[in-house]
C-alpha cells in the first residue's frame, strides 16, 4: 500500500511526508500522541529550517505563526563578554538569513496539519515492533490506544521518533552514550528583560562546560534553559533547575530577571549530539533527526538537521523505489549525502563543545568568533 512508513512526527517525520508528496511517493506517517502536543525544545529555528521551509514553500506561512522572529545571535562568555552575530547584514537581499522562535507546540502542530493534507496520518498509535523479513525491515506493528495490533507494510521505513527511537531499538542500533549526549531543562517565563529579535547563549562558569539560552517566544514569553552534557550533568551536586535558579539570580542576570515569573515547572530532556557519527541506515530503513544522533554539540540545535535529514532520505527512498533496491549499500547514500553537508559542521561543533571545558580557551574563542568566518557561519547555520 505505501512506499514509505514515517515513524514519528516531529519536523523530521512531517518534513518527509512533505518532501514524500513532492516527489510522488505514497507514504503513512505514525505518531503516539495526538496534535497539537507539547515538545520540550529551545524552538529555536536556524538558518537550515528556514532553507528547508522555503523549499516546501511553506516560510510565507511560518512567518504569521505565534512566536519570535530572529535578527541576530548573542553570545557571552565566561568572563561576561557578549559579541551579536547579525543574521541579516547581507546587502543582497535575496540571501539574507533570518530565523525563528515558534514554541514546538505551535509549530509541530502547523507542520503536522500541512502533512495531513498530502498523506495519511495516524495519531494515537505506538509502534511496538519492526518486521523483517529476509533481512529487511518490511514494516512494522503498531498498537492503538485500545491495544489493539496491527501491521503495516512498505519497503521503507524511516524513524524520525526521537532520541529514544523504537525502530533504532529494535534493531540494536541505540545506545544511551554518556559522553555523547546532553540533558537541558526548558522553562518558559513571563517578564524576561531585554530579549528583543535575538537569541542569546552564554557559557557561564555556574553552567561549564555546558551553557545557559534565552529565547524570545512571542507575546512577551520567554524560553530559558540550560544545558550540559549527561555524564557532567550526572556528577553535579546540583540539579539542572537548581542551576537555573543560581544563574538567574547571580550579578549579572538578576536584573533581567527582577520582573519575571515561570510560566511552568522546568522540564528536561535528552539532546543525543553529532558528536559521533553514529550508524542511521540498514535494509530496509534510515533514521532520522534525533533518531540518527545529529543535535549540534555546539548550540543544541536540532530542527535544521532533522529537516536537511528529511530532504536527503526521501531523495535516496524515491531513487531506491525507481531501481527496487533497499539495501544497505544502496541507503548508504542517505549517509553519504547527510555528512557531505552535516559533517564538517557538526565536527568544528564538537571542537568547540570540548573547548568550552576550559574557560580560558573558551573566553579566548567567543572573544575572537566574531572575527572567524567559520565559526559565525556555523553559529548562525
Amino acid at each position: 500500500m505505501y512506499d514509505i512508513i514515517i515513524v514519528g512526527g516531529g519536523p523530521a517525520g512531517t518534513s518527509s511526508a512533505l518532501f514524500a508528496s513532492k516527489m510522488g511517493l505514497k507514504s503513512i506517517l505514525l505518531e503516539k500522541e495526538f496534535f497539537p502536543r507539547d515538545k520540550i525544545c529551545g524552538d529555536a529555528l536556524s538558518g537550515k529550517s528556514v532553507r528547508m521551509m522555503r523549499e516546501l514553500n511553506l516560510l510565507h506561512e511560518v512567518e504569521r505563526l505565534k512566536g519570535a522572529q530572529i535578527n541576530r545571535i548573542t553570545f557571552g562568555s565566561p568572563s561576561n563578554k557578549q559579541f551579536d552575530i547579525s543574521l541579516n547584514s547581507n546587502k543582497n537581499k535575496k540571501t539574507k538569513k533570518k530565523g525563528f522562535v515558534i514554541p514546538r507546540k505551535i509549530f509541530d502542530n502547523f507542520l503536522f496539519k500541512k502533512a495531513n493534507t498530502v498523506t495519511e496520518t495516524r495519531q494515537g498509535v505506538r509502534v511496538v515492533d519492526v518486521i523483517q523479513k529476509n533481512n529487511y525491515v518490511s514494516g512494522v506493528i503498531i498498537k492503538n490506544e485500545a491495544g489493539k495490533e496491527e501491521s503495516i507494510y512498505a519497503p521503507i521505513v524511516l524513524g524520525c521518533d526521537g532520541p529514544f527511537s523504537i525502530i533504532a531499538r529494535k534493531l540494536g542500533l541505540y545506545k544511551m552514550d554518556m559522553n555523547h549526549t546532553s540533558v537541558a531543562i526548558r522553562c518558559y517565563y513571563s517578564g524576561v528583560k531585554g530579549l528583543t529579535d535575538q537569541i542569546e547563549l552564554h557559557f557561564l562558569k555556574e553552567v561549564k562546560p555546558g551553557y545557559l539560552w534565552l529565547f524570545p517566544a512571542g507575546d512577551g514569553m520567554a524560553n530559558i534553559g540550560i544545558g550540559l552534557s549527561k555524564s557532567d550533568a550526572k556528577k553535579e551536586s546540583r540539579t539542572l533547575s537548581q542551576i537555573l535558579d543560581e544563574v538567574t539570580k547571580s550579578k549579572y542576570f538578576k536584573n533581567r530577571f527582577s520582573d519575571a515569573k515561570q510560566l511552568e515547572k522546568p522540564i528536561g530532556w535528552n539532546l543525543p549530539l553529532g558528536t559521533i557519527h553514529r550508524k542511521n541506515h540498514g535494509n530496509g530503513f534510515m533514521l532520522l533527526g534525533d533518531a540518527a544522533g545529529l543535535v549540534d554539540p555546539f548550540t543544541g540545535e536540532g530542527i535544521g538537521n532533522a529537516m536537511v535529514s528529511a530532504k536527503y532520505a526521501v531523495e535516496v527512498a524515491k531513487e531506491s523505489i525507481t531501481k527496487r533496491d533497499f539495501s544497505k549499500d544502496f541507503f548508504s547514500k542517505y549517509d553519504n549525502l547527510l555528512w557531505s553537508e552535516l559533517g564538517k559542521e557538526l565536527r568544528t561543533s564538537s571542537k568547540l563543545q570540548k573547548l568550552a571545558r576550559s574557560t580560558f580557551l573558551l573566553n579566548f574563542v567567543i572573544n575572537r568568533a566574531s572575527r572567524n568566518d567559520e565559526i559565525k557561519n556555523i553559529i548562525s547555520s
